[in-house]
């Protein structure tokens, strides 16, 4: 089974306020300061996402805690930050393996603090508070 697109702009903007608990004019009230911003048509109507009517669903449920709006919309720019930095790291970590797989062979060196440099075995933490990395994939020369 297909997984469902969580960004995909599908929902006219009364489904989406049904489907949020809100009035329609509420969202679009939202949309012009920026707090949910839907996609839109090429017609220019408005196409709310899962992830859109996930973040009404918050922004009600926060405002009814008493949170500011502009608070709620400091919120949820970092939770997307959050979201794209997660992202990031999954893709470093899968060119990071990618490189591994492609050197075997390579080693990695670090300085201990007493200034003499030391192999690292594979898969050994370093403790950042005694010992720098000095090795970089991208500056390696293959044997």
């Amino acid at each position: 089974m297909d997984e469902i697109d969580e960004d995909a702009p599908i929902y006219a903007i009364a489904v989406a306020a049904e489907y949020a608990g809100m009035h329609p004019q509420t969202l679009r009230q939202y949309d012009r300061i920026g707090l949910v911003v839907p996609g839109r048509t090429r017609g220019g109507s408005r196409r709310y996402s899962v992830r859109d009517i996930q973040q009404l669903r918050e922004v009600a449920r926060l405002s009814a805690d008493g949170m500011s709006l502009p608070a709620i919309a400091r919120l949820l720019d970092l939770e997307d930050e959050v979201r794209m930095l997660r992202g990031r790291v999954l893709e470093l970590e899968q060119t990071l393996h990618a490189e591994r797989q492609a050197r075997p062979g390579v080693r990695i060196f670090a300085a201990a603090t007493s200034g003499q440099v030391v192999t690292v075995p594979n898969g050994r933490r370093i403790r950042r508070s005694t010992e720098v990395v000095l090795w970089s994939p991208h500056s390696a020369s293959p044997d």
